[in-house]
C-alpha cells in the first residue's frame, strides 16, 4: 500500500508546473498562415514572439500551440518563430505496388502526442531554461494577422 502511494506521488511530480510570470519582457504575440506558392509546396502557420528585453541568462526553447509542439528559433536579435506545419497542400507520395518491398519507401504516418497542457486557440505555452532547469509560461490573447501576400513572378509590362 505504501508503494502504490509513493509511485502515485512521484507522478505527480513529473508534471509541469506552469510559471506565473516570463523572465523576459514579450511584445503581442501573434501567428500567421502561409501557404507554399507552388502545389506540394506545403503550408502551416509561424507564431512570432516579440520579446523587449532579454536577461542573458534566459532562453526560449519551444512551444505549445493548436495540440503542436516545434522547437523555437530566435531570428534577427528580438522576434523568436515557432514553424508549424499542415497537412494542407503536401506532396503526397504514396507508393502502390504488388511488390511489397517497394510500399516499404511510404512515408509512416506521424502519431499525434498527447498535450501536457490544456490550451484554447488563443493561448500558447513556451518553454525556456534558466540555468539548467526548463520552465513552463503560459501565454494568453494570441492574436491571428493577416498573411502577407507576396508574388515572385515578373509582370509582364505593356
Amino acid at each position: 500500500m505504501f508503494l502504490l502511494i509513493v509511485i502515485g506521488f512521484s507522478q505527480c511530480a513529473s508534471t509541469q508546473k506552469l510559471e506565473d510570470k516570463l523572465p523576459l519582457e514579450i511584445d503581442n504575440v501573434y501567428y500567421q498562415h502561409w501557404t507554399s506558392g507552388v502545389e506540394g509546396g506545403g503550408s502551416g502557420y509561424n507564431l512570432f514572439i516579440p520579446i523587449k528585453s532579454n536577461p542573458n541568462d534566459i532562453m526560449l526553447d519551444s512551444l505549445y500551440f493548436k495540440e503542436q509542439q516545434v522547437k523555437l528559433e530566435l531570428k534577427g536579435e528580438t522576434v523568436f518563430v515557432g514553424r508549424f506545419k499542415s497537412e494542407a497542400n503536401k506532396k503526397q507520395d504514396i507508393i502502390m505496388s504488388s511488390n511489397r518491398l517497394e510500399e516499404y519507401k511510404n512515408e509512416v504516418p506521424k502519431l499525434t502526442k498527447k498535450m501536457p497542457f490544456e490550451l484554447n486557440d488563443t493561448e500558447c505555452v513556451v518553454t525556456y531554461k534558466k540555468g539548467n532547469k526548463t520552465k513552463y509560461h503560459k501565454i494568453p490573447n494570441i492574436t491571428q494577422k493577416a498573411s502577407e501576400k507576396r508574388l515572385n513572378m515578373p509582370f509582364n509590362k505593356q
